[in-house]
């Protein structure tokens, strides 16, 4: 399998989602350059075309950058979204008729309302499916901790 990781806004290649990805999966991990939406996008797009991607796990702003990319069908990996951004920022309301993705997002996310990941999960196909981590915070390290990430990983590819 192999799989990309789109890092949050804040974050970079050297986060903790990041190195654990990278460690237990083989993650290719792009260094985005966060302060420009357009650049950002480019070198996710990029990065898409040049791995192909099985699977693409993005983090709030790498998960709005996933969103984009699925939503213009430049890729149809699998995507686990955790905290996306997406519909925050604009970029997608729904995902297109076959995308397969779990949605993570925590309850208690003061930086992304978990609004956004209700309704990108509500006006997609069965095949998105939204996993509420109750008390979960914005940056959900507790899903590498717990093992909710690596069950959405093998959840996701399970997918029809």
């Amino acid at each position: 399998m192999k799989l990309l990781f789109l890092h949050g806004l804040e974050s970079n290649p050297s986060g903790t989602k990041a190195v654990w990805l990278r460690e237990r999966y083989g993650a290719v991990v792009p260094a985005l350059t966060t302060s420009s939406w357009e650049i950002a996008r480019a070198e996710a797009e990029a990065a898409v075309r040049e791995h192909r991607p099985d699977v693409i796990v993005g983090s709030s702003y790498g998960g709005a950058l996933a969103v984009s990319l699925l939503c213009e069908r430049v890729t149809d990996a699998r995507a686990v979204l955790i905290a996306q951004a997406g519909v925050l920022l604009g970029k997608g309301e729904r995902l297109p008729q076959g995308t397969r993705a779990i949605l993570l997002h925590g309850t208690a996310d003061d930086v992304v309302p978990i609004e956004g990941s209700r309704t990108l999960a509500s006006n997609s196909g069965s095949s998105v499916v939204l996993w509420e981590i109750d008390g979960g915070d914005h940056r959900l390290n507790s899903t590498l901790e717990d093992g909710t990430l690596a069950r959405a990983i093998e959840a996701v590819l399970a997918l029809p």
